[in-house]
């Protein structure tokens, strides 16, 4: 199945698209990268300089909440670096993704081996390790948008790989000789954390409103936006029809690095983010586009009322 997934999408991609265009869509280089990467970090500091400005008052809060949005949205590079197409420079790519993830608690290694099980398996259950099933009610749904589950998971996956315990599907999809480096990065990832703990403990409350405040509190976000890549979609090896494109304003496509173009990315995994958007345009119209999270939302609401009605 493997194969044929990998078959599947590479076939399509150049059947929809000529092969001189994809040579030069799939062109790297370090310069547009490390541009966004720099409009993503200036935008962190300027929210981080709202929070200090707020003060002690209300207006705190909301401000670390959209402080959050942004930081979660470090997925955004981490997700491109670990496809290596977001540098030229493989190094560059490796770096910047290891200290995205520790950022919002996404180990990298074990990420990379994970997500490249995710593209091959796309949204087929059992056997995409990124897999969100549609919500049966509306309480799962907003059980899963309270971004509760995700942290479970994430923070006890981290302690259990820190003791060299794995999933039977995690055995899968990494490889032997790399178990032993997903171990470390956990027990390194949870070591700078409960270090950084500490500090809060003592009296260093930075961490505490210009990171894991902001972080909680814009997980939420992100578990809405992650919802409508695949959410809903049928259970099929065919990215044109088991991912969402959606459209959404300059704002959240710098944030997201333009995975809201993400049937496109699913065609092409290797593709630079920034030629997304030059792809979708060579593809006149084959890939049918939401209108914005919410749209998305929408049609995974209506998916949820078309299960209840069968049932």
């Amino acid at each position: 199945m493997q194969d044929e997934a990998v078959r599947t999408a590479g076939q399509l991609v150049f059947s929809l698209v000529g092969r001189e265009d994809m040579k030069s869509l799939m062109a790297r280089n370090n310069r547009a990268g490390l541009r966004h990467l720099a409009g993503h970090v200036a935008a962190l500091l300027a929210l981080g300089a709202v929070v200090a400005w707020t003060g002690d008052s209300w207006l705190q809060w909301p401000a670390m909440f959209v402080l959050g949005i942004a930081i979660t949205h470090l997925f955004a590079p981490q997700h491109e670096c670990a496809h290596y197409s977001a540098f030229r420079t493989r190094r560059i790519n490796e770096v910047v993704a290891w200290v995205c993830g520790l950022l919002i608690m996404v180990p990298q290694i074990h990420f990379r081996y994970e997500h490249t099980d995710h593209h091959t398996y796309t949204n087929l259950p059992d056997r995409d390790p990124q897999h969100i099933p549609l919500p049966r009610s509306i309480g799962a749904y907003l059980w899963y948008l309270s971004a509760i589950p995700y942290w479970w998971s994430s923070w006890s996956g981290l302690a259990r790989r820190s003791f060299g315990r794995f999933t039977p599907q995690e055995l899968g999809f990494i490889p032997p000789g790399q178990r032993g480096a997903v171990v470390w990065e956990a027990r390194l990832m949870s070591l700078v954390y409960v270090g950084v703990a500490a500090l809060v403990v003592a009296g260093w409350h930075a961490p505490l409103y210009y990171w894991f405040l902001p972080l909680l509190l814009g997980q939420p976000v992100m578990r809405f936006i992650r919802m409508t890549e695949h959410v809903g979609r049928p259970t099929v090896i065919d990215p044109l029809r088991n991912t969402r494109t959606t459209q959404v304003g300059w704002p959240w496509r710098l944030l997201a690095w333009n995975m809201n173009f993400h049937a496109e990315h699913h065609l092409a995994p290797q593709m630079p983010y920034h030629a997304l958007p030059r792809l979708r345009s060579l593809l006149n119209g084959r890939i049918p586009v939401r209108d914005g999270y919410r749209g998305g939302h929408r049609e995974i609401r209506a998916e949820m009322k078309a299960w209840r009605d069968a049932h």
